[in-house]
């Protein structure tokens, strides 16, 4: 039987990053190619393809994956797409970073499919209601102009918690849950090998705050506190780093495709690598 004591190595942890930075990075390119309509002040789209960094959480490491998604949302999705927010890109990065964090750290035990459905809810949630409290904050600070229905500024807490809703359904369980459900047992014990690595099991799974719940409670809202003020600064005329090309608007769709398929490469190097050391190096019987 495999021991699943020992923890994950450097290079397993980074292989987790690459390969949800890669990953995720390429699906954040093909919602670029999906079509968006507009209702009014609501935009219809797939905000983003959650399952990919929700199944690498659950499986692997939850820290890696979350802040491997963030980052490549941040290079694949805008850097080189030309079109990069400087520094108010923290606050996507921040808040998609915490809620996949929190998703992976409450799932202990891989086979609970309820708590495989809890967790998703809430990373999800956490992150869109993250957004949702810094769009109303920029609008009531008076940094933002917002009014949906003229002469009444509260109507944004309506549209922008419409919007919230939306995209909870549609990233939360649309393309977050039910691909989950879908994956993670089909995957749980069969995939670890292969990387060589040992399947999570509720004893090695990492604790939330390692014990010390208020730390990590402080850490979140510090991180959802963060991302709001960085909104709101942004939104004053300081937002150092803002970046733009014209190269990517000129190539068209083409540019799209050519970034999909550096992603692609780059995720089946990362996995093609990390099978090849598994072969060299498999996990022992303990």
């Amino acid at each position: 039987m495999l021991s699943t004591n020992k923890p994950l190595s450097p290079a397993q942890k980074t292989m987790v990053f690459v390969l949800s930075m890669s990953l995720f990075g390429l699906s954040d390119l093909v919602t670029e190619l999906i079509p968006q309509p507009e209702f009014g002040p609501i935009e219809l789209n797939i905000p983003y393809f959650a399952f990919i960094p929700l199944v690498l959480a659950i499986l692997f490491s939850p820290l890696h994956a979350a802040l491997g998604a963030a980052l490549g949302e941040l290079i694949f999705g805008d850097l080189l797409m030309g079109d990069f927010g400087g520094l108010s890109e923290l606050e996507g990065f921040l808040q998609l970073f915490v809620g996949m964090y929190i998703a992976g750290l409450l799932v202990r035990n891989v086979k609970n499919k309820s708590l495989i459905v809890f967790a998703c809810l809430v990373g999800v949630g956490i992150e869109q209601l993250l957004g949702f409290l810094t769009d109303v904050a920029k609008v009531w600070v008076g940094v933002e102009d917002f009014e949906a229905v003229e002469g009444l500024p509260q109507s944004v807490v309506i549209v922008e918690g419409i919007e919230f809703l939306y995209e909870w359904i549609v990233a939360g369980v649309l393309v977050g849950l039910l691909p989950v459900l879908y994956l993670v047992p089909r995957l749980h014990g069969k995939i670890e090998p292969l990387l060589g690595m040992r399947p999570r099991t509720p004893e090695d799974a990492p604790r939330i705050g390692g014990g010390r719940g208020w730390r990590w409670f402080a850490g979140v809202v510090g991180a959802g506190v963060a991302a709001g003020a960085i909104a709101i600064v942004t939104e004053m005329d300081f937002n150092p780093g803002e970046w733009e090309a014209a190269f990517a608007e000129d190539l068209g769709s083409g540019y799209v495709w050519l970034m999909i398929g550096a992603a692609a490469l780059l995720g089946l190097a990362t996995f093609l690598i990390a099978m090849a050391g598994a072969k060299k190096s498999p996990p022992k019987a303990g």
